[in-house]
């Protein structure tokens, strides 16, 4: 795992390059009727840390959460499923005040508490018919979070990156529909007592993420889970 720069500092400079790669291109083509969302990848210090990492530019990866939900199995679509927050546009609004608006109507974040580090490039999600903005944030000043609105969420969690990092928390997720197979990145992640499995777009973005960071630890990509 790279650390020889802070983590803020890592992911200001993956803001500014992008990224790229082999899991962005499987994703398929664009739709000409595909739909705009954007989605908040916001990254904070761990509470338990936040007192001694005053500076946020002292955090190390280790010591970083990331902002996930767990979509209420009632929804149409993606039910059931862990995600950023976020969601489809409304008419003129730019993905970063999307992805906010989003993330403070699930969650109920203070949205003043974000800074916006910067955006990747779209991402084709066929399954919804949408086009994903993908919102990089930085949480300077973190304020508390929960189910908003039970009809849309489940739960409201900020994820450990490094219990995401942790070999044993990962694997590739196996799906089989019909003729085809899909195979992505999976990770497994603690909330209380509660195991959520983060996959699908979720997954794919953080993956590529740790990757590009360097922050990737070796892991067991043998490894396997079936989901029907």
């Amino acid at each position: 795992m790279s650390t020889s720069a802070s983590a803020r500092k890592q992911l200001v400079a993956l803001a500014e390059r992008g990224f790229e790669g082999p899991w962005r291109h499987a994703r398929g083509d664009f739709s000409d009727s595909a739909r705009p969302a954007s989605v908040l990848v916001l990254f904070g210090v761990l509470d338990d840390l936040a007192a001694d990492r005053d500076d946020h530019d002292l955090a190390v990866p280790a010591d970083l959460d990331v902002l996930l939900l767990a979509r209420a199995a009632t929804l149409r679509s993606h039910a059931g499923q862990v995600a950023f927050p976020g969601g489809r546009a409304d008419d003129g609004e730019d993905a970063v005040t999307a992805a906010l608006r989003e993330a403070v109507e699930e969650t109920g974040l203070d949205a003043s508490g974000v800074e916006v580090l910067g955006t990747f490039g779209e991402l084709p999600m066929p399954v919804s018919n949408h086009v994903v903005t993908p919102v990089l944030g930085w949480w300077a000043r973190p304020t508390p979070v929960r189910v908003v609105d039970v009809a849309e969420s489940a739960h409201v969690f900020r994820a450990p990156v490094a219990d995401l990092l942790d070999p044993a928390n990962r694997f590739t997720v196996v799906v089989r529909r019909g003729n085809q197979t899909w195979r992505g990145p999976g990770f497994h992640v603690h909330d209380g007592d509660l195991t959520h499995l983060v996959w699908g777009f979720t997954a794919g973005v953080l993956d590529a993420m740790f990757d590009q960071l360097g922050w990737t630890e070796d892991w067991d990509r043998t490894k396997e889970l079936a989901i029907r």
